[in-house]
């Protein structure tokens, strides 16, 4: 039977050697599930044609993965509350590759619908256990470095995965993409069993414990915090190509490149501060969102200077990537008995903030324009910097208090 009172995790401890084999592999999955998340953005107008619909009803194949994260987030621990956290990784890998299959050969969006609900759900999942198999597999005093690969794989696939996939299409089509996309997931289910270890579950992330976590001292305001700069973030983000064509020398060919500028800022943060986030928690954890807010200033108020958009756009990148590390690395040093929970939580946050930006944001820029979108980004980004500071005092208190 569930209960609520902490259960510490099982953690690998001792000054050994970090696992790098394991943490490349969930790095690998991180990496083909978030390109799989974001393919049909590439392959778009092809979908749209081999499916006899609108580009806009396509584009749904990307919000459903959002909206089914929304729900799996919090209940895949109570749905598997005994299931060994490395199989059900395995089972992730095998469900995702399964979904791009499924598309593949769908003949209709219907099906290609139903496709994606399954890789929403293994996105869903792997996000809420990574903290957990992450913590188990390299020790509890270094959750900031190992989550550092999970986070670079997704930052890779900023860079690289979505680009690739563009490629593959061009190459082959977009129903055979999807298809090799599906088939090295489902292929990854095999290094990943035999690189990661037991992973024993822990507490089942019911409802009655998610709630018991957000009351701990510092968590609800660091989780609110969290939200509202991923929600700043997205607003902004969501529509950067509007705010870079702002500058009139601009084209598409321009717009790439500070787009790539900023996967590569992500993926220097990722090294940089995932090696040191163990040790400067409370610092990034303030300072991160605020050089966001800078980044995005920059982006707004330097519409003639493309030099300067570019430095603003590698430091936005480099921050906004590292923040997965910084909000999973709290987690890990705040709640180490409740990392299931925290790792639902977190990641609910961040997929409820991706639908109110896509939805929110969508309705200033037609009314208000894309100028609307950064102001309110940037505040979000702001207020949410202060918000996860005070959680770090407050949780900081407690732990004196405790002693």
């Amino acid at each position: 039977m569930t209960t609520t009172s902490p259960v510490p995790v099982q953690v690998a401890t001792g000054a050994r050697r970090m696992p790098y084999g394991a943490l490349i592999a969930l790095m690998l999955m991180s990496f083909l599930l978030v390109t799989a998340e974001f393919l049909p953005n590439g392959v778009l107008t092809e979908m749209a044609a081999g499916l006899g619909v609108t580009p806009g009803q396509a584009g749904q194949t990307v919000t459903v993965t959002a909206l089914v994260g929304l729900v799996v987030a919090p209940t895949v621990g109570l749905i598997f509350p005994r299931l060994d956290r490395r199989t059900l990784l395995v089972v992730m890998a095998l469900a995702a590759g399964a979904s791009g299959v499924l598309a593949a050969i769908a003949p209709n969006l219907v099906l290609v619908l139903l496709a994606r609900f399954l890789l929403g759900a293994a996105i869903s999942a792997f996000w809420a256990m990574s903290i957990t198999v992450a913590a188990h597999v390299a020790g509890p005093e270094r959750v900031g470095r190992a989550v550092m690969f999970t986070s670079a794989g997704m930052s890779l696939a900023t860079v690289a995965g979505v680009p690739l996939g563009v490629v593959l299409s061009e190459l082959v089509d977009w129903r055979a993409t999807f298809l090799i996309i599906g088939v090295a997931t489902a292929l990854l289910a095999i290094p990943l069993r035999v690189s990661l270890p037991s992973v024993p579950a822990t507490q089942a992330a019911s409802i009655r414990i998610l709630v018991d976590t957000v009351r701990r001292r510092g968590v609800g305001l660091g989780l609110a915090g969290h939200v509202l700069i991923v929600l700043g973030h997205f607003l902004a983000y969501t529509y950067i190509r509007l705010a870079l064509e702002r500058t009139p020398d601009v084209d598409a060919g321009i717009v790439v490149v500070l787009l790539a500028l900023f996967g590569a800022g992500g993926l220097i943060g990722n090294i940089v501060i995932g090696l040191v986030i163990d040790r400067s928690l409370a610092f990034f954890g303030v300072f991160a969102p605020v050089a966001m807010a800078v980044a995005v200033i920059g982006v707004l108020l330097l519409p003639g200077a493309v030099v300067a958009i570019g430095a603003a756009v590698f430091v936005w990148g480099m921050f906004f990537a590292s923040w997965l590390i910084i909000v999973n690395a709290w987690v890990g040093h705040r709640m180490p008995d409740r990392l299931e929970a925290g790792g639902s939580l977190v990641v609910v946050g961040f997929q409820g903030a991706i639908v109110l930006a896509a939805g929110f944001g969508g309705i200033l820029v037609d009314s208000l324009g894309v100028e609307a979108n950064y102001v309110i980004g940037i505040v979000l980004l702001l207020v949410g910097a202060a918000l996860f500071g005070a959680s770090n005092r407050a949780s900081s208190r407690a732990d004196v208090g405790e002693r």
